[in-house]
């Protein structure tokens, strides 16, 4: 995409950076201290704040089968408990999955580009639960493929974390990451407080279950609007997969991946299950 010759649209004084169509930018160089200080920082926060609204919903819609699990026998579903524990688990699987592919999308789509359309993507699961969630003859199958696409929020993690990496130096990178990362998960959190409000609101004997994904859809569209209205690809953004495949011959990325099972695997797992 970034390889189409474009004329720049426009070129910051003294920055280096040049724009092009479809918000491109060219000569990006955070380590540089006179275009970081110049329009650099300003534009990498920018980018950073859609990119943490973004992720905060797909962590949302990761979220939400295992909080809607618990008011499927008051909608007159009628499944298992091992069914229950699948459509918990599944949405965990298929996004810890899609991880590995999304993290280079950025370096091929763009960071804005995939924003956008990781976002969009959003709108499959969530309306699909609202549409499944309404009709208890749903049958098992087709709830369980429905909640395993939610598991598109799970990926949109890695394509972010990557996509904020490019945008800030080395000394600012672990705060940006991090606030990055707590906006992700922040999203857990509030799916858990506010689905179980929404679906009772003018229930009276039973719960509005379809609610738990149609009241995110507005947020996913202005996520996906502010992406392509305010955030940008950078034509320097690069992903090594030869790098990653040989990263697995290294010990110590296992003892991370280890304790990551143990931190954050943890938090989604018991965000989880322990709601039901």
């Amino acid at each position: 995409m970034n390889a189409i010759p474009t004329l720049p649209t426009e070129t910051p004084q003294g920055s280096g950076l040049v724009r092009r169509r479809g918000r491109w930018i060219d000569g990006w160089n955070p380590g540089d201290a006179a275009q970081w200080e110049g329009p650099g920082r300003a534009m990498a926060r920018r980018n950073l704040r859609w990119s943490i609204f973004a992720e905060f919903l797909g962590f949302v819609v990761w979220q939400l089968w295992s909080i809607v699990v618990v008011s499927l026998p008051a909608a007159g579903f009628d499944f298992s408990t091992s069914q229950i524990f699948w459509l918990i688990s599944i949405p965990s699987l298929v996004g810890a999955t899609l991880r590995f592919p999304y993290t280079f999308m950025v370096a091929r789509f763009g960071g804005r580009n995939w924003t956008i359309v990781s976002a969009l993507l959003l709108l499959i699961p969530t309306i699909g639960l609202s549409v499944v969630v309404s009709n208890p003859e749903t049958s098992f199958a087709t709830m369980l493929l429905v909640a395993a696409l939610a598991g598109l929020g799970g990926g949109n993690f890695a394509s972010s974390m990557a996509n904020i990496t490019y945008f800030f130096p080395q000394r600012e990178k672990g705060w940006a990451l991090g606030l990055n990362a707590a906006g992700g998960n922040l999203g857990a959190s509030v799916a858990q407080f506010v689905v179980p409000i929404a679906v009772t609101i003018g229930a009276a004997a039973t719960v509005n279950l379809g609610l738990a994904g149609m009241i995110w859809v507005p947020l996913i569209v202005i996520a996906a609007l502010g992406a392509a209205l305010r955030m940008d690809n950078l034509s320097n953004a690069k992903s090594d997969f030869a790098g990653a495949i040989a990263a697995v011959k290294e010990p110590h990325l296992w003892v991370l991946a280890f304790l990551y099972i143990g931190t954050f695997g943890s938090f989604i797992g018991f965000a989880g299950v322990f709601r039901s």
